[in-house]
């Protein structure tokens, strides 16, 4: 009798897997289809769904869904989502630009496009600081933080909880104690680097801490695969940090300090775009709690010769901007693009945009770390260089340490900085924010650093890639073939 029962169990619970499978199969396929822009990523979810019914509609919801509609869709305007149209779509770009004709006839086009992106002004009377490193970022930061009177609002991926995160716990505290609103954003994966996790010691010393998508079975996204990966500093409305770099000890180069050195670069901004940078903070800010938040009143006054913008980036209805003003700039180039970044991961479009520029004579540089902290990204990068090495771009591995830092520079007069590498990751899923900058004196700072470093890199053959062994050639392809997610 006992295994009857056992055996009637087994049936029904095989029953219930089948109907379930039938319901969510179709269900997935058809959400795969109707919204997925790129065939080729349809049609493989779809296989994946029709071979595996149940657990690809599972892994579809966690890592297929990379759109996000949320609350801060309807605050804006009042704006309306149609429901089987607007899902993979971001805001509309503005219909009606202000002429650039005047500003700067060679980047007009570029400052046109952006504003049509974004929406914001070019502001001018803008100050930035290039901070190198944790040994000069992380000091700045502090002090800033220290003498904090109404405001600390900070992003960031990694809060580390050692030396340097102790730092800044301790940091944010006084600043508590001292009256300041004190509201501090962790990704919820990010949190989870290093143990024991420092939001918790925050929150129980009464600091308003928010964990942006933390993982659980019911999470708060469509996907746990959406994370947070902005990281920006705002004290009092006057000054404001932002750029690559996380919190932690790793960010310090000075020899036998940590195991793990990661080279990187930060900047710090007073002046108007403080106000833009407060707002990005705001639209995360809303995000990670689910409430309404009115932006604070920036102080800062034209005090520099910087022109900056602030581009938010994320699977919502920022989607795809970043993405567009780097096409954009591409196109722009007439002389030189140089590009240093941890990841390089494009998109198609981005690889045609930049073997074109280099037909067109542009002088197109790529620096990349010769040894990655994320191996199978590095293997998966070695399988589509050939690409641009083909079309004359010059591609160079800079020795460790690991160079995490992020530049962006076109014609020696433009640089877009930020938190975003050139990966599907961060163009399509993650929720990034960069600046643009116009200032030929900063970018050709940037720029002489940035051939220092090409001048002690190793330049990239194309025979050198062709000779990799058919082993190694399909270790780089397998692993490219997960690169949109990587």
């Amino acid at each position: 009798m006992t295994a009857l029962s056992d055996l009637n169990g087994i049936e029904l619970m095989v029953n219930g897997l089948i109907a379930l499978a039938l319901i969510l199969a179709p269900i997935t396929m058809w959400h795969a289809l109707l919204y997925k822009r790129d065939p080729r990523a349809a049609m493989g979810w779809i296989g994946v769904c029709l071979l595996f019914p149940i657990i690809g509609p599972a892994l579809y919801f966690l890592f297929g869904i990379n759109r996000v509609r949320h609350r801060a869709q309807l605050w804006k305007d009042g704006a309306h989502q149609r429901r089987f149209v607007d899902f993979e779509r971001g805001a509309e770009p503005l219909s009606e630009i202000p002429c650039y004709g005047k500003v700067n006839n060679k980047f007009s086009p570029l400052m046109r496009a952006t504003y049509a992106l974004t929406g914001l002004p070019l502001l001018e009377g803008n100050r930035v600081a290039i901070l190198r490193n944790g040994e000069q970022a992380f000091p700045a930061m502090l002090d800033a933080i220290n003498g904090a009177v109404e405001s600390v609002d900070l992003s960031t991926y990694i809060f580390e909880s050692n030396a340097s995160g102790e730092a800044f716990a301790e940091a944010l505290y006084g600043a508590q104690d001292r009256g300041a609103k004190v509201r501090v954003i962790i990704d919820g994966m990010g949190d989870l680097y290093s143990w024991p996790r420092i939001s918790s010691r925050l929150r129980r010393r009464g600091v308003r801490v928010e964990r942006f998508n933390p993982p659980g079975l019911m999470p708060v996204l469509p996907g746990f695969n959406l994370r947070n990966h902005r990281k920006l500093l705002l004290v009092d409305g006057q000054i404001a940090f932002t750029g690559g770099m996380n919190l932690g000890d790793r960010h310090f180069v000075k020899p036998g300090v940590n195991k793990k050195t990661t080279v990187d670069i930060h900047f710090q901004f007073q002046g108007p775009i403080v106000a833009q940078l407060a707002a990005g903070f705001v639209q995360t800010w809303q995000l990670a709690s689910g409430g309404a938040v009115k932006a604070g009143s920036a102080k800062s006054r034209a005090c520099g010769d910087s022109r900056c913008r602030v581009i938010v980036d994320g699977p919502d209805i920022n989607l795809d901007k970043l993405s567009h003003v780097l096409m954009a700039a591409i196109a722009q180039a007439k002389e030189s693009i140089r590009i240093m970044t941890p990841y390089f991961l494009p998109s198609r479009e981005m690889l045609a945009a930049l073997q074109t520029a280099a037909l067109r004579g542009v002088v197109v540089t790529l620096v990349l770390p010769e040894k990655n902290n994320l191996p199978y990204v590095h293997w998966a990068m070695r399988n589509m260089l050939w690409e641009l090495l083909y079309y004359n771009v010059r591609v160079f591995y800079q020795p460790p340490p690991f160079n995490h830092s992020k530049l962006f520079l076109v014609d020696g007069q433009y640089l877009l900085i930020g938190s975003a590498n050139l990966d599907s990751r961060s163009l399509r899923l993650n929720y990034e924010l960069s600046v643009e900058i116009y200032d030929p004196q900063l970018a050709a700072e940037l720029e002489h650093e940035f051939d220092q470093r090409v001048g002690g890199a190793q330049l990239l053959s194309l025979a050198e890639l062709d000779e990799r062994s058919l082993l190694l050639r399909s270790r780089d392809a397998f692993c490219w073939l997960f690169s949109p997610y990587l």
